[in-house]
C-alpha cells in the first residue's frame, strides 16, 4: 500500500531532516514562476559582446543559438509552474503532477544557462565578457531552482525517514506517480494528439542533428535531457503511450511519416548521411535485441555477422577491386548478404549454444576477432586473395533500383534530394522490416519461448521448450538481420575494410556500442534499441573534439545508467519490476502485473 504525507507536520516528519527551502508552497510557486520568466526575459537581451562566440549572441530582441535552448527550457518550465494553478487548460500538462516537472524543467535551464555562460568564458577569456542577458537568464534559472525546491513532493515520501533534502528532492522527482485516468476524446482528436507527438519529435531530433557546432549540441543535449524527463514525470508520455496502444496502425502510420520526412528537414548532407547510419546502427542494434533481449543469449561478437553482410555485398556488387567479379542486381545483393550472414549464423551457434551465460561470451567474442583478423589475412600473402587484406574492398558502385541511381540528387517535390537522402530511405524502409520481423517474432508462440528461455531455461526445458534449437533460431535470425543492414552499409561507405568491425572501437557500430544500445535503450523492446542507437551514434558524431576522451566518457555513462535505471530509458513492465520495489514503480497497488500478481503481493515477495 502508498502511503501518503499527513496534512500536518508531525514531530516524526521533521526530526531526521528539515526541508531544503523554508517556503510555503504558495511563495515557492510564485518564486519558481517568477525566476522562470526571467530567464526567458534574459534570452532577448544580449548574451555577449562579440560575435566570435557561435550562435551571434549579440543581439538584442532576437536570441539565437544557445539563447533559444533556455528560451525553450524557460517557457516549458513556466508553463508546468503556471499549471499548478488550476489554470484553465494548463491541466493537461501535468496529468502526473505539478511540482515534479518544474524542478526538473528549472534544473535544464540553470544546466543549459549556466554551460553557456562558461563557454562564453573559456572561449572569450573571462566572465567580463558577459553582457547583462546572460547574468539575468542565469540569475532567473537560480531562482527557478530555489522556487522548484521549496514545492512539496508528488511522490509520497516514508514518513519514518522525514522530508527528504535535496537529493531525496531531486529523487523523488524522478519517481513522480502514474497519472490520473484522461478524460475520454474523440477519436479524431486523439489522432491529432499522436500526429502532434511524432512530428514534435521529429523536430527534435532533426534539430539535434542539425546543430552546426558542438557548443550548441551539448546544449542542446542538456535541455533534451532534462526536458524529456520532466514530460516523461509530467505524465504526457504515458498518456501519448496509452494513446498509441489504442490507435496502433495509426502510430506506426505516423512514426513511417515522420522518419520519411526527415531527409527533407535538412540542407547539409553531411547530417542526412548521419541520418542514414544511425538507421544502420539501429537496426543492427535491434537485430541484436533478438538475441540479447528475447533470448538471453549474451553476443560480443555479433558486429562480425553485420561485416559479413557488407563483405558478401560488396563481392558480388560490381566493385572493379572485387576478387569474384561479379555484378548481381541490388536485390540479388540483398539476398546474398542476408544468406551469408545466416549460414554463418548457424556454424557458429550450432556448435556454441550449448554453452550458456559467460562461457557463450568468451565464445562468441572470439568469432568476432576471429572474423576481423581473417578478414585482414585473405590477402593474398597470408591467404588466398579474396578481400584485399586491410586494404578492404573500396569503389563499391552505387545501387540502381529500377533505374533510380542512389547516388545522383534527384528532385523530390521542389526538394532536393541527396545521395545520402536516398540511402536514408532505403535503409529506413529495411527499418520498417526488421522492426515488422521482430514485432511478428516477440509476440508469436516462439518469441514467448525465447523469453521463457532468457527468464530460465531449466525451467523451460522442464515444461517441453526445444532450447538448442530455439536459441540457434534466435542466433540465426538474429545474424539475418544485422546481414541485410549490413548490405546497405557497403554501399553508403563505399567501402568495407576489416578495422570496421572490432569489438570496441572509437566509432561505431561495433560489438561494445551495439551491446550497449540494447542495454541502455531497453531490453526486449522495439524503440529501445532504436533511442540507444541514435544516441550512441550521434553523441560521438557531434563530438568529435572530444574523441581521446569517448571511451572514459562513454564508461562513464554506462556506469551511472546502471546505477540509476538499469532497465534502460524504454523498459517493459517486466524489467521494471525486475530492477526496481513495486513502490518505487508507477504501479497502483491493485493494478495486475504481467505474471497475474498484485502490486501489494509483488512488493511483499
Amino acid at each position: 500500500m502508498t502511503t501518503t504525507p499527513p496534512t500536518t507536520a508531525t514531530k516524526a516528519d521533521t526530526a531526521p531532516a528539515t526541508p531544503v527551502v523554508p517556503l510555503p508552497p504558495a511563495a515557492a510557486r510564485a518564486t519558481a514562476v517568477a525566476g522562470s520568466a526571467l530567464a526567458l526575459i534574459g534570452t532577448f537581451l544580449a548574451w555577449t559582446w562579440t560575435d566570435e562566440f557561435p550562435g551571434n549572441l549579440t543581439v538584442t530582441g532576437y536570441p539565437g543559438g544557445l539563447q533559444v535552448l533556455t528560451l525553450v527550457g524557460s517557457a516549458l518550465t513556466l508553463l508546468f509552474a503556471l499549471s499548478g494553478y488550476g489554470i484553465r487548460g494548463l491541466g493537461w500538462l501535468t496529468p502526473g503532477g505539478t511540482n515534479s516537472p518544474v524542478l526538473l524543467g528549472a534544473l535544464g535551464v540553470l544546466g543549459t544557462t549556466g554551460y553557456t555562460m562558461g563557454a562564453i568564458s573559456q572561449e572569450l577569456g573571462g566572465l567580463v565578457n558577459l553582457e547583462p542577458g546572460a547574468w539575468v537568464s542565469g540569475a532567473g534559472a537560480l531562482v527557478a531552482v530555489v522556487g522548484a525546491l521549496g514545492l512539496p513532493v508528488d511522490q509520497p515520501y516514508d514518513r519514518n525517514e522525514g522530508r527528504p533534502g535535496l537529493w531525496g528532492r531531486i529523487r523523488h522527482s524522478l519517481t513522480a506517480p502514474e497519472p490520473g485516468r484522461a478524460k475520454e476524446l474523440p477519436s479524431w482528436a486523439e489522432i491529432l494528439i499522436i500526429a502532434a507527438g511524432f512530428g514534435a519529435g521529429l523536430y527534435v531530433f532533426a534539430y539535434g542533428i542539425g546543430t552546426e557546432y558542438s557548443e550548441l549540441f551539448i546544449g542542446f543535449l542538456i535541455t533534451a535531457g532534462f526536458g524529456f524527463t520532466a514530460v516523461t514525470r509530467a505524465g504526457l508520455l504515458k498518456r501519448l503511450s496509452a494513446l498509441t496502444a489504442k490507435h496502433r496502425s495509426v502510430t506506426l502510420a505516423a512514426a513511417f511519416v515522420a522518419a520519411i520526412c526527415f531527409p527533407f528537414t535538412q540542407s547539409n548532407d553531411q547530417f542526412a548521411l548521419i541520418g542514414a547510419n544511425i538507421l544502420i546502427f539501429a537496426t543492427v542494434a535491434l537485430g541484436l535485441n533478438v538475441v540479447v533481449g528475447l533470448a538471453g543469449l549474451l553476443d560480443l561478437g555479433y558486429v562480425a555477422f553485420l561485416g559479413v553482410g557488407a563483405y558478401a555485398a560488396a563481392l558480388v556488387s560490381g566493385s572493379p577491386q572485387s576478387s569474384i567479379g561479379l555484378h548481381f542486381p541490388f536485390w540479388a545483393a540483398v539476398l546474398t548478404g542476408a544468406l551469408a550472414s545466416l549460414i554463418f549464423g548457424v556454424v557458429i551457434g550450432a556448435p556454441t549454444l550449448r554453452l550458456r551465460g559467460d562461457y557463450l561470451a568468451i565464445v562468441t567474442l572470439g568469432f568476432g576477432e576471429i572474423f576481423r583478423i581473417t578478414m585482414n589475412n585473405l590477402n593474398g600473402n597470408s591467404g588466398p586473395d579474396v578481400t584485399n587484406g586491410s586494404n578492404g574492398i573500396p569503389n563499391i558502385p552505387d545501387l540502381e533500383i529500377f533505374g533510380f541511381n542512389l547516388g545522383l540528387p534527384h528532385d523530390v517535390l521542389g526538394h532536393e534530394l541527396t545521395r545520402s537522402g536516398n540511402y536514408y530511405l532505403l535503409m529506413l524502409l529495411f527499418t520498417a522490416i526488421v522492426v515488422l520481423v521482430f514485432r511478428r517474432s516477440a509476440e508469436s508462440r516462439i518469441g514467448r519461448a525465447w523469453v521463457a528461455i532468457r527468464e530460465d531455461e531449466t525451467a523451460a526445458t522442464a515444461m517441453g521448450i526445444n532450447g538448442f534449437r530455439l536459441k540457434l533460431l534466435a542466433f540465426a535470425l538474429g545474424a539475418c538481420l544485422a546481414g541485410l543492414a549490413g548490405t546497405v552499409q557497403a554501399h553508403v561507405s563505399y567501402s568495407v575494410t576489416p578495422e570496421q568491425y572490432q569489438f570496441a572501437g572509437s566509432v561505431p557500430p561495433n560489438s561494445a556500442f551495439l551491446l550497449a544500445a540494447v542495454i541502455l535503450g531497453g531490453m526486449g523492446t522495439i524503440s529501445g534499441p532504436l533511442i540507444g542507437a541514435a544516441l550512441l551514434y550521434l553523441i560521438p558524431a557531434k563530438l568529435q573534439f572530444m574523441a581521446e576522451y569517448q571511451l572514459l566518457l562513454f564508461g562513464a555513462a554506462l556506469m551511472l545508467l546502471m546505477r540509476f535505471r538499469p532497465e534502460g530509458l524504454v523498459a517493459d513492465r517486466r524489467k521494471q519490476l525486475e530492477f526496481h520495489d513495486t513502490g518505487q514503480l508507477d504501479v497502483p497497488d491493485d493494478k495486475p502485473l504481467p505474471d497475474g500478481a498484485t502490486g501489494v503481493a509483488k512488493a511483499g515477495a
